[in-house]
């Protein structure tokens, strides 16, 4: 699975070893606000120790929320007082207090996360949602969830085959290949059921821009309030699912203009076929043959020609173990792994912390004495790179501590990281360290003593973070004294814009 996919959940210690426990067990909450619908999934997750390390033993669903047609007001963003009473009414069903949620995922996807208040409902959401949820809703993490969520990674593992998983919801379609129980590529483009919805009377009532961008591909004329040609519209629909062909088939160097310009990420190598395909999302309800309603969308039609087409490909069709709420499953259980190191976090007030950027400075770490200077240097040069030097928000610097932790290196250390990062600590921000070893606990105390440092510290460990990387430090959890870590990428896209640039992407 590709680092920037992110959304990769972590436990680590702070207030007892975790060799001490046996199991640890965990209240889990997807919730997915999509382009087409939105529902959530409530889990429960038990964790059993191996040697050092925890592995998930359990993942039991144990409520399946009612599904939402996600509502927008007049003016095309998102109704956040209707979701809100969908959301409450969905606890009370499954009879869970929000206050008992442990971890877990909400999710802004597809056409939704793009509209203008999508940040401001992912915010209000994420707060009722329970006591450590993530807003998380890139097209990398939501097509890696699908993918775990199918069953897709699970089956590739099982059937030891290349299996790609279509993903194709209300905005997006989410194209992931798995291999060895990992997401080895992905990609998602602009293709969805309802890039064009209708009224009950069979007029126009939204066009999305990929919608436009079909429409002008092949000269059909679509207009809000008006019946678009029903021929024309077939040809449309014909054409979305011949540009989604094209892009889970061909070599990217192969794909024409018009299906580069609806990719979303960088498109798949596609060197070789999958062994066999599954698809998810809400068209999988229809490829499946388990929906016949229809929602005044594309839904039903792209199924029907989306299928024609893969099913001459050559790759076996194979039903997901989760179609429909594949994402939202995978949200709700994704990997969860444990540390049992030691970490340091005072005062414990402190947490949770949500979307702090991450840096991984260059460290001269390899060397017997440690020069604070030079740590500082890089240290700088790293905030520099990325606009973060001027303290206006709180940096997670991620170490890779290498050698011996004696006194004298761990002390070089701290205070060149603190000189490094001295903009931030002077506009009384967080010092937060995160370490791929098991030193954490030993370096928070010796900032905090030896430094006699005034801000608030958090020092975790057992973990690998990447430039780019985003996390979520929960609160601590009661019943083990874990902190839960997600690692995620960028929440919110800076660009509404249709299309898959290289310069964008490099950006």
């Amino acid at each position: 699975m590709s680092e920037a996919a992110g959304g990769r959940v972590f436990f680590s210690n702070v207030r007892r070893s975790l060799e001490e426990e046996d199991e640890i067990r965990l209240v889990s909450v997807g919730v997915d606000i999509g382009s087409a619908t939105s529902h959530l999934v409530f889990s429960r997750i038990v964790m059993e120790r191996q040697d050092s390390r925890y592995v998930v033993s359990l993942r039991e669903v144990v409520h399946e929320s009612e599904v939402l047609l996600t509502p927008y007001a007049d003016d095309l963003s998102i109704d956040a007082a209707a979701l809100g009473r969908f959301i409450d009414r969905q606890y009370v069903l499954a009879g869970i207090d929000p206050l008992v949620i442990d971890t877990g995922a909400l999710i802004l996807t597809g056409v939704a996360v793009r509209r203008a208040n999508a940040r401001a409902i992912g915010e209000l959401f994420a707060a009722q949602a329970g006591r450590f949820v993530s807003v998380s809703a890139g097209d990398a993490l939501e097509t890696t969830l699908a993918a775990f969520g199918s069953g897709a990674a699970a089956r590739s593992i099982r059937d030891a085959a290349r299996v790609m998983n279509i993903d194709i919801g209300g905005g997006t379609s989410k194209i992931s290949l798995c291999a060895a129980g990992e997401v080895v590529d992905l990609t998602a483009v602009d293709i969805g059921a309802r890039i064009v919805c209708f009224d009950d009377a069979g007029r126009v009532a939204r066009i999305e821009a990929a919608g436009q961008r079909f429409a002008d591909e092949i000269g059909l004329t679509l207009a809000v309030g008006a019946v678009p040609d029903a021929e024309g519209l077939q040809r449309m629909i014909a054409r979305m699912a011949e540009r989604l062909f094209e892009i889970v088939r061909l070599p990217a160097a192969e794909l024409a203009p018009e299906a580069r310009a609806l990719l979303r990420l960088a498109p798949l190598a596609n060197d070789g076929a999958p062994d066999c395909l599954c698809f998810s999302g809400g068209v999988s309800e229809y490829i499946y043959g388990l929906q016949s309603r229809s929602f005044n969308d594309l839904g039903a039609p792209l199924a029907l020609a989306v299928l024609q087409r893969l099913e001459r490909w050559g790759p076996a069709i194979v039903r997901p173990e989760q179609g429909l709420r594949a994402t939202v499953v995978g949200a709700s259980q994704y990997t969860i792994q444990v540390s049992g190191s030691t970490i340091y976090v005072a005062p414990q007030a402190v947490l949770p912390l949500k979307n702090v950027a991450v840096i991984t400075p260059d460290l001269p770490l390899a060397a017997d004495v440690l020069d604070a200077a030079e740590i500082a240097a890089a240290v700088q040069t790293a905030l520099l790179r990325f606009d973060l030097q001027h303290g206006e928000q709180p940096v997670a610097l991620c170490y890779r501590w290498q050698d011996s932790a004696t006194f004298a290196r761990i002390d070089a250390f701290c205070r060149g990281v603190a000189a490094g990062l001295a903009a931030l600590l002077a506009q009384g921000q967080p010092l937060i360290l995160v370490g791929d070893g098991d030193i954490g606990g030993l370096i928070g105390i010796h900032c905090e003593e030896e430094l006699r440092l005034a801000n608030a510290i958090v020092s975790i460990d057992g973990i690998n973070l990447k430039t780019f990387d985003f996390i979520d430090i929960g609160a601590l959890l009661d019943t083990s004294g874990a902190v839960p870590v997600v690692i995620k990428s960028l929440v919110f896209p800076g660009s509404a814009a249709v299309g898959w640039h290289p310069e964008r992407a490099a950006a």
